[in-house]
């Protein structure tokens, strides 16, 4: 129903094959795109590159969204590659253990300023980076939470951070959609990765969505990068700001 075929995009948050990031960048791919894959840092990159190459990735670089700098030289390495860019997915969210783990009216200055930093200001910052890169339109998207409308259990600071980057996508997806930018946040329920195990009971919290949810069934990757392939295909160039949520109905639950 939809096709990918030469476009090309950029996937920001892959940690292994659990990893939200590669459920859309394995859809991206499906579809017919071409991608561009980044790791954090060396440590990170045996586990990166492999299920980037497996996926065929033309492109596999460094970025580290904390160092300054980094998103330029990914950027500048695409546009002399491929001269644009058309879909962008960001998935990367941080916050220092006993911030995350303390009482929001606990986080410190510093947890605070990481995590928003970490977890939105770097979207902020790929978006500017790709708008001179998409002169014909494209789509931005990153990856939020439940959390961030309503009060879960053990998520903590990580609510109002993630309230903020919805808030900031919808704010973007205004600015730039007369140049057909379109700009989505994906908000699936809990699911298992490496970077939601950080999360005080989260195996508690997963069980608890799963009851409450109207499928009774918890979105994984694969569902999560399905519906961002479609938001990235022309089909789909009239949606915009939305919040899109991937949880078997969990979010219309009282």
């Amino acid at each position: 129903m939809f096709s990918l075929v030469g476009k090309k995009a950029l996937v920001v948050g892959i940690a292994n094959e659990s990893s939200i990031a590669f459920g859309c960048a394995k859809a991206f791919r499906a579809q017919g795109a071409d991608l561009a894959v980044t790791f954090q840092n060396a440590k990170a990159e045996p586990h990166v590159r492999p299920a980037a190459e497996a996926l065929g990735a033309k492109i596999v670089l460094p970025l580290d969204v904390q160092e300054d700098g980094e998103f330029g030289r990914v950027f500048d390495e695409i546009e002399h590659l491929w001269g644009r860019i058309d879909i962008c997915l960001h998935a990367v969210a941080f916050c220092p253990k006993p911030d995350l783990h303390g009482r929001v009216v606990d986080c410190s200055r510093g947890g605070f300023t990481t995590a928003m930093d970490t977890s939105v200001h770097s979207f902020i910052r790929m978006v500017q980076r790709a708008e001179p890169l998409m002169p014909a339109g494209g789509t931005c998207m990153t990856v939020s939470y439940f959390g961030a409308e309503k009060v879960v259990e053990h998520y903590n600071i990580m609510g109002p951070v993630k309230a903020a980057l919805e808030s900031a996508s919808r704010y973007m997806a205004a600015e730039l959609g007369p140049k057909g930018i379109r700009v989505h946040a994906l908000s699936p329920g809990p699911l298992k990765t490496r970077a939601a195990s950080g999360i005080d009971h989260f195996d508690e919290l997963m069980a608890r969505a799963a009851e409450r949810a109207p499928t009774h069934h918890l979105a994984d990757v694969d569902d999560v990068g399905a519906y961002a392939a479609f938001l990235a295909s022309d089909e789909a160039a009239n949606i915009t700001g939305g919040v899109h949520y991937i949880d078997g109905g969990y979010h219309i639950v009282g």
